[in-house]
């Protein structure tokens, strides 16, 4: 066991009214919706972190700072878990016939997470594997705090300075507040209210080239989690990384510090990387898909990849579809010309990524699924 210190991020998920739902309802039914409203998050935390160990009510998470390479894609984690922690929690209060104060009182749950980057060690013993450290110490510290006096608050994603630092991004809206913890001093904290959030994504327009109105349809299967594959078919400098000097992508915007619709990157790329692209982020669902409006002179492209979880949720099959917006001709002409014109970019960087994804999970000592695609 290396027992080396590391540095990374860690997260906890923590279901908030949960003690007090707990004193005043049925055990065996309170247990049933805990464990499925765990699941729920443990299953959405696994794509990108590692799961330490369930605390009670709460899920304690890490990731070594390399698996993390883009910190916004941590960010999207948290919100697209609580969109589905919020989701799952509604429908089985919807569904539910039944009238004991368990179920009756499920929509009093909800969810906060702490975010920390910092040191840490992996210890074990009797084949117990388990997180210590300063850094793990505070991270738990954290949810002992006054944010919630201070914002009236319920939901919310509060980050250390450090964390939030690391990863690089600076939402609106964020909430400043200076903890303080005994032997540990001053924690400055910087927190995100989540139903708003929640309320904001749920009402986003949705902005979808679907495959029947698509002049160019590829699907692609990669050896890596939904997060994981975002961040590559995302990221300007993973995608400069996997083009491999083919092609330069650089942030133009980020309206609000966040990746989201109006974001825009600029690409240079052909001979002499003279060429030049903007796109435009129309829609943005983490994890889920995302649509992009390309322009390039007089042309102009609309582009949806959609991601869908494979293999256990290890690997991924995504699915893009271009409409061509600025060329006059009869779809039987067009259908092959748009393929014709796109299908080596795209097979060529969604394989040197495959390839990318690949050596990774070798290194890590994980097998790697074969890429497979298929253009229609």
């Amino acid at each position: 066991m290396d027992t080396k210190t590391q540095h990374g991020y860690l997260v906890l998920a923590d279901i908030s009214g949960f003690t007090s739902y707990l004193a005043a309802v049925e055990l065996d039914h309170a247990h049933e919706i805990l464990t499925d409203l765990l699941e729920t998050i443990v299953a959405h935390f696994k794509s990108l972190l590692n799961i330490c160990k369930l605390e009670g009510d709460a899920v304690f998470a890490y990731a070594p700072e390399a698996k993390v390479a883009r910190g916004e894609t941590l960010l999207e984690l948290i919100e697209t878990t609580y969109v589905a922690f919020r989701n799952r929690r509604d429908v089985a209060h919807r569904h539910t016939s039944c009238e004991c104060k368990a179920c009756r009182a499920i929509p009093s749950l909800d969810l906060k997470f702490f975010v920390h980057h910092g040191d840490y060690i992996v210890q074990e013993v009797s084949n117990i594997r388990e997180l210590v450290g300063s850094d793990v110490n505070l991270v738990h510290r954290l949810m002992k705090n006054h944010l919630s006096g201070a914002t009236g608050w319920k939901a919310y994603a509060l980050f250390t300075d450090e964390g939030l630092a690391h990863m690089g991004v600076r939402p609106e809206g964020l909430h400043e507040q200076t903890e303080t913890y005994e032997h540990l001093g001053d924690v400055q904290t910087l927190s995100l209210d989540l139903h708003s959030r929640y309320q904001a994504l749920v009402e986003a327009r949705r902005v979808i080239v679907a495959p029947e109105e698509a002049d160019f349809v590829l699907n692609f299967d990669f050896p890596a989690p939904p997060p994981v594959v975002w961040e590559w078919l995302t990221d300007a400098k993973r995608k400069t990384q996997a083009m491999a000097g083919h092609a330069v992508f650089s942030v133009v915007s980020r309206p609000g510090g966040r990746s989201g619709p109006g974001a825009a990157n600029h690409c240079a790329h052909g001979k002499g990387l003279k060429a030049s692209l903007v796109e435009t982020v129309l829609d943005w669902r983490p994890f889920e898909y995302f649509t992009t409006e390309d322009i390039e002179g007089n042309n102009i492209t609309r582009t949806t990849i959609q991601f869908e979880p494979i293999s256990q949720g290890k690997g991924t099959r995504t699915r893009t579809c271009i409409q061509m917006l600025t060329m006059p001709l009869p779809r039987s002409l067009k259908r092959p010309l748009v393929k014709y014109m796109m299908s080596p970019t795209y097979a060529a960087w969604y394989g040197a990524v495959a390839q990318l994804l690949a050596k990774d999970a070798v290194a890590a000592a994980e097998p790697a699924a074969v890429p497979a695609a298929s253009a229609g």
